[in-house]
């Protein structure tokens, strides 16, 4: 990952917007055979080529009405369709936003995020964010890496995903994070309870992920495009009968960081996360829909349980891990129930 962001969203969105709108973009026969994200650059100058390329990832690129999502295509002689969204100007104010602490020094710090908490500002989480409580928390001594949208920010959980993130207080840091999410050497394990039970019980999902042709709000496993997205899995209980359990716990270990990717990963295996609005199609039975209502889950049932690295500046190793919070804590209690 060239900008380890991950977890929510875009995960490769530049900080160099450029103009917004429409941009329509001929090549001809004799600019046609290399890579199509360099073509396209040549032609766009106040755009850059990682611009470009996430751009492709959202599906805003398109030509003769086919939205192009893959980085490695090849250009074409014919007209392209470059859509260039409007950014946020503003920038993120501190906000006195309580934070659970796990851990903190001069150079990072560890916290326990909660549902509903986007990672940064976007369009729809102007505040209230985990960059808002951090400009509060550390003041000045956040790293500027992330520039003004996302200062600090090194990764990313989903807005309703819960679970343990770090941040970076000192652009060392920040560095030494991102050099460690790149070359995937993190500990990072998430819990999940899910609508019925993966087949096979535990395992390896290795897919590419990318914007999805049909919607472009959802992530989705491509035959084509996208970016390589790998999931170990293991289902640690099952709940119901056990022929055919309507609930389980899956414990899964990121190799990679997409977007969506164990939501988009699970599903995929017949198996979403319970109340996961984006990805879980089809209702579970009527008792794991009762236990749900009882705990009141309103989001999908993920959180980001563990998070192991080597301390980037000092080269200590840190291991953090949280409990279950209290709506999935207290779902699982009901689903244990069933069996």
């Amino acid at each position: 990952m060239t900008d380890p962001i991950a977890e929510d969203i875009d995960d490769d969105i530049p900080l160099d917007p450029g103009p917004a709108g429409i941009r329509i973009v001929e090549l001809s026969a004799n600019e046609a055979g290399g890579r199509l994200d360099k073509a396209l650059t040549a032609k766009l100058p106040e755009l850059s080529r990682a611009r470009l390329q996430a751009l492709m990832g959202q599906g805003r690129v398109s030509r003769d009405g086919i939205v192009l999502n893959d980085l490695s295509a090849k250009a074409l002689a014919a007209s392209y369709r470059i859509e260039i969204p409007a950014v946020i100007a503003a920038e993120p104010q501190p906000e006195d936003i309580p934070l659970s602490v796990l851990f903190e020094d001069q150079h990072i710090i560890v916290v326990d995020k909660p549902a509903g908490m986007a990672a940064h500002p976007a369009p729809g989480s102007e505040s209230g964010t985990l960059v808002n409580a951090l400009l509060r928390h550390c003041g000045d001594s956040l790293s500027g890496i992330g520039g003004v949208a996302r200062p600090g920010i090194v990764h990313r959980l989903d807005k309703d995903t819960t679970g343990v993130m770090v941040a970076a207080k000192s652009d060392a840091a920040h560095r030494g994070l991102a050099k460690l999410f790149e070359a995937h050497d993190i500990e990072r394990v998430y819990v999940a309870l899910t609508r019925g039970a993966p087949n096979p019980a535990a395992g390896k999902i290795e897919t590419r992920i990318g914007r999805s042709h049909a919607d472009r709000k959802k992530m989705a496993v491509l035959k084509t495009g996208g970016r390589e997205a790998i999931t170990h899995y293991r289902t640690a209980r099952t709940f119901g009968p056990e022929a055919r359990p309507v609930a389980a716990r899956v414990a899964c270990t990121l190799e990679t960081g997409r977007t969506h990717q164990i939501r988009v990963h699970l599903a995929s295996k017949g198996a979403p996360c319970l109340g996961d609005p984006l990805y879980g199609s089809g209702q579970p039975v009527l008792a794991v829909r009762q236990a749900m209502a009882a705990a009141g889950l309103a989001r999908q049932a993920l959180h980001a349980a563990v998070l192991g690295f080597v301390h980037p500046i000092t080269g200590r190793a840190l291991r953090f891990e949280t409990s279950l919070p209290a709506d999935m804590a207290s779902l699982e209690a009901g689903l244990a129930e069933l069996t």
